[in-house]
């Protein structure tokens, strides 16, 4: 059964989905026209307006917590915290933490001490890892306070860090990237909702990463999608929110 609750947070309707032991998740990305989440540089190239900055500032202050995959946790070093502090007081008085749990999801969780992910804060900091990383570096991050969660298989099992997620608490999960770990969650059938800035700029380059990545689908296997609402931006740029097939 599916039960939802709804409320405010960070100024915007809160929506939550309680289904399947896991937390409501949705993907928010900003991309080009042509659809690239970044350059061929790949060291996050700015692609949001400031009107759309502030969109995914309310967007991580309603959420109980802020993933991404390997290779944005290691090449971006992310934050994942929330910018305005009127947003971070209004969760402090709701009985929350300041910013959202952030959580990496990476084989091999080779991150320095020093990272932004995990010095910035305060906020709580959940890594899912597998047995290539080291023991040593397990015992690292733990002494850090880092929460590490490891599987036996070669790569990390999404659904059952979903499963893990609910069990902490996490009822709503935003997804900022990058583009594997954003098709292998679509792929698996684990995400809702679907977010995307598009900006009025052309980046090009075949090696200029999209929004989804992984190996890819046949055309009889690709993901459908349902448009639900369209906005534009007075500086030519798009927002696109979709819900995937299994919440029509």
């Amino acid at each position: 059964m599916t039960s939802v609750q709804t409320g405010k947070r960070g100024g915007s309707r809160r929506v939550i989905y309680k289904a399947m032991n896991r937390p409501y998740t949705f993907i928010n990305v900003a991309a080009t026209a042509d659809g690239k989440i970044d350059t061929f540089e790949r060291k996050g190239a700015a692609i949001s307006s400031t009107r759309d900055k502030a969109r995914v500032d309310e967007l991580r202050a309603g959420a109980d917590a802020i993933l991404v995959g390997g290779k944005t946790l290691l090449a971006e070093q992310p934050k994942l915290t929330v910018k305005s502090e009127a947003l971070r007081e209004d969760r402090v008085r709701r009985g929350l933490s300041p910013n959202p749990i952030k959580v990496g999801v990476v084989s091999a969780a080779d991150i320095s001490l020093e990272s932004d992910f995990i010095q910035a804060g305060p906020a709580r900091v959940v890594i899912f890892t597998t047995a290539q990383t080291s023991i040593s570096q397990l015992e690292t991050l733990r002494a850090q306070g880092v929460e590490v969660f490891v599987h036996d298989e070669p790569r990390v099992d999404l659904s059952r860090m979903m499963q893990t997620l609910d069990e902490i608490g996490v009822r709503r999960l935003m997804v900022e990237g990058g583009a594997t770990i954003n098709f292998e969650l679509l792929r698996l059938g684990l995400v809702d909702e679907l977010t995307i800035y598009v900006a009025p700029m052309i980046f090009g380059g075949e090696g200029a990463p999209t929004l989804a990545a992984g190996a890819g689908l046949t055309r009889s296997e690709a993901i459908p999608l349902k448009l639900t609402n369209v906005e534009r931006h007075e500086d030519g740029g798009i927002l696109l929110k979709y819900l995937t097939d299994h919440r029509r």
